[in-house]
């Protein structure tokens, strides 16, 4: 059978979904995945995962894929971030057959993703990006997606969209974000560059940015054309939001917690951070239990907090509390689902000799690297301790020594490996090849002859005792009694035993 490709893929295998759960690192896993299709999402991510992880390691793949099938959690797209196309076509080879759609992200703009030169910190390599969607496009049995995030130009964006069509992307997932739109910068998505790469492609696309009530997605399919909407943060603090609604929190996080243990095993810490991301505003106000919260070791004591919290919730609606909530900033009481608003940066306190564009820069970029002679108090708190444990801690990133890279992945390679290369790639090499590598602490040569030399030894010690035990089973019981000397019997007499003297042979 034919792959599908665009929005034939769209229509048959993703079934027209319009309502999307975002790919979120650790927080769409199958329970999460399950809870939101039952109210309301049509199509869901796996979290982003790690292509050259996904390749080596069996357990990451077991864990986070293929102990995840369920008839239930589909259609489902897996969702890599990768900068090599051999290994992201490997990574997407294994996958395959477990989802209905490869996705590679582009639009991750986390400092990690910087680290390892993946995400949005692609998204000027065009020619890696083409080779990657093209390969895994001819090879793949699924079809190959991306998530991308805009650029400042306009038109820029427009050719980045159809780059990644060419390529062979059969749909795409804008995020209406430039790369420096993060953290407390994120600001306001911009509908108008998600509705233009509409309009410049002949592919579904989906938009993502400022969704947090189901009117948002109904508002941002008419103003854009989209196919679909996609919400990541929305859906973490109500995911009854594609069904229209805002329950009380305890009704989510309790079949939240049901929904883990009738599909275990779920990591401790994705359960937890859900919770507090669905009690976030309950927690604000009763402090104490989310100390608890971050303590418990089990979904048991997750649960426990939980109703604890759910309790007190019940006691202020039932003393009439909730009349006091609607003068706080938050649209409904602290118990309902409802979205988190970042606050804006704090506008920073300025005298009279500061000037305007001074204020502006300070409030629209972060705190710019300091200079290594800067005074100390410019320093950050974490890097004054850092000087002050080392007085000659230098941070001054072009000063900084530049790592080499790893000759196969691009990771930096060790100081002083054998190989040229990171410690995934040297243990590989090395174990191929029989080698050590002191530096990344390999000895498979060291053991192989360690090992060799036991083999030995112990063969030597059969041998010697198979020698022994064929010179016992070569003597016979005469030849054992001709090598005993006479004994003088005392029913003998003299001249017998003389007999017997005479009769021996010399």
């Amino acid at each position: 059978m034919a792959k599908l490709e665009g929005f034939e893929f769209w229509k048959k295998t993703l079934k027209e979904a319009r309502y999307v759960v975002a790919p979120m690192v650790d927080q769409s896993e199958l329970a999460w995945r399950l809870l939101s299709r039952r109210h309301g999402a049509q199509l869901c991510y796996t979290p982003m995962l790690h292509a050259q992880v996904f390749v080596r390691d069996a357990n990451y793949r077991r864990e986070n894929l293929y102990n995840e099938v369920c008839e239930e959690d589909r259609p489902l797209i897996t969702q890599f971030c990768a900068n090599d196309p051999e290994v992201f076509l490997k990574a997407a080879l294994l996958a395959q057959d477990y989802c209905d759609a490869i996705d590679l992200n582009l639009g991750c703009p986390q400092m990690i993703a910087k680290r390892g030169h993946y995400g949005v910190f692609l998204q000027d390599e065009w020619d890696l990006l083409e080779k990657m969607i093209r390969l895994a496009n001819e090879k793949l049995s699924v079809p190959i997606t991306c998530k991308i995030r805009v650029f400042k130009e306009m038109e820029k964006t427009i050719l980045y969209a159809q780059m990644l069509e060419k390529a062979g992307c059969q749909l795409l997932t804008v995020h209406g974000r430039t790369k420096d739109q993060k953290g407390a910068m994120t600001g306001i998505a911009s509908w108008e560059h998600i509705m233009a790469v509409r309009k410049a492609v002949n592919i579904p696309v989906f938009a993502n940015g400022n969704i947090q009530h189901l009117s948002d997605v109904e508002q941002c399919i008419q103003e854009t054309g989209v196919q679909g909407v996609m919400s990541a943060e929305g859906n973490l603090h109500n995911p009854a939001l594609f069904e229209g609604r805002s329950p009380p929190v305890w009704e989510m996080a309790e079949e939240y917690l049901e929904v883990v243990k009738q599909h275990p095993p779920c990591t401790l810490s994705y359960v937890r951070a859900h919770l507090f991301k669905l009690w976030h505003h309950t927690l604000q106000i009763h402090q104490d239990l989310r100390e608890d919260l971050a303590k418990v070791k089990n979904v048991e004591g997750l649960a426990d907090v939980s109703k604890q919290l759910r309790l007190r919730c019940q006691e202020e609606i039932a003393r009439g509390k909730d009349a006091e909530e609607k003068e706080s900033s938050l649209p409904y009481p602290h118990w309902i689902c409802q979205p988190y608003v970042r606050p804006p940066p704090k506008e920073p306190v300025t005298n009279g000799n500061s000037q305007g564009s001074e204020v502006k820069r300070t409030v629209c970029q972060k705190r710019a690297l300091e200079d290594t002679d800067a005074a100390a108090d410019t320093l950050s708190k974490n890097k004054q301790k850092k000087r002050s444990r080392n007085p000659h801690k230098n941070f001054c990133p072009e000063q900084k020594p530049k790592y080499i890279k790893c000759e196969q992945c691009g990771n930096p390679k060790g100081n002083k490996c054998v190989f040229n290369l990171c410690r995934g790639c040297c243990k590989k090499k090395a174990f191929k090849e029989v080698a050590d590598c002191p530096s990344h602490g390999l000895r498979f040569k060291t053991k192989a002859d360690k090992q060799k030399a036991e083999e030995e030894k112990k063969k030597e010690e059969e041998e010697a005792k198979a020698e022994q035990e064929e010179r016992k089973e070569g003597s016979t019981p005469e030849t054992e009694k001709s090598r005993i000397s006479p004994q003088i019997l005392p029913d003998q007499s003299t001249e017998q035993r003389e007999q017997t003297n005479t009769e021996r042979p010399l």
